[in-house]
C-alpha cells in the first residue's frame, strides 16, 4: 500500500512540478510539428485521470483473477516511448489558449483524489463503468496503476516539449 502510495503521489506530484515550470505564454505554444502543445498534453491529462477516478470511485464488483494482473503490461505499453498512440477521442485536448493555474488546480484535485481512493478504497475490486479497450475491466489497483504509467508517459513528453521550447 506504501508503495502505490508514493508512486501515485511522487508521479503526479512531478506532472504538476514540470507543468508549472514553463512560463504561461510557453504552454500554449506548439515545440514541433506533431506536437501538442503544454497545455494541451495537460487538458488531455486532466480529462483522462479525471475519467479514471470517477471510474475507481464508481461501481464495483468483486473480482475473479489476481488485482494487479494488468499492470507490468500497462506499464510495459506505456512506459514503451519508441510507440506513438493515438488519444481517444473523449480525451483528446482542444486546440485552443489553455490557462495554466486552471490547469493546474484541476491537477492537484486529481492528485488528491487518486490518494483519498487509495488509502479509502479497496483497491481489489473490479471497476464496471468503464471496460478500457485491450485490457477490460480494470481493478481498482489496476486503474491506479494505469494512471501512474501513463502520467509518466507524458511527463517524459513534457519534459521534452520545455527543453524543446527552452532551447528556442
Amino acid at each position: 500500500m506504501e508503495k502505490i502510495i508514493r508512486e501515485a503521489d511522487e508521479t503526479l506530484s512531478a506532472l504538476e512540478y514540470e507543468f508549472s515550470r514553463f512560463d504561461s505564454p510557453q504552454i500554449n505554444e506548439v515545440p514541433f510539428e506533431g506536437s501538442w502543445t503544454a497545455g494541451q498534453l495537460a487538458e488531455h491529462l486532466v480529462l483522462s485521470n479525471s475519467g479514471f477516478l470517477e471510474v475507481i470511485n464508481g461501481p464495483v464488483t468483486e473480482t475473479d483473477k489476481p488485482a494487479d494482473l494488468m499492470v507490468k503490461e500497462i506499464r510495459k505499453d506505456f512506459l514503451n516511448f519508441n510507440v506513438k498512440y493515438n488519444s481517444p477521442k473523449e480525451i483528446y485536448p482542444e486546440d485552443r489558449t489553455y490557462n495554466q493555474p486552471e490547469l493546474l488546480k484541476s491537477l492537484k484535485q486529481i492528485r488528491e483524489g487518486i490518494s483519498d481512493a487509495i488509502t479509502g478504497l479497496d483497491l481489489t475490486k473490479t471497476c464496471t463503468a468503464y471496460e478500457l479497450p485491450g485490457y477490460g475491466f480494470l481493478t481498482r489497483l489496476e486503474a491506479i496503476y494505469f494512471v501512474i504509467y501513463h502520467t509518466q508517459r507524458h511527463v517524459h513528453q513534457l519534459k521534452n516539449i520545455y527543453n524543446e521550447l527552452d532551447s528556442n
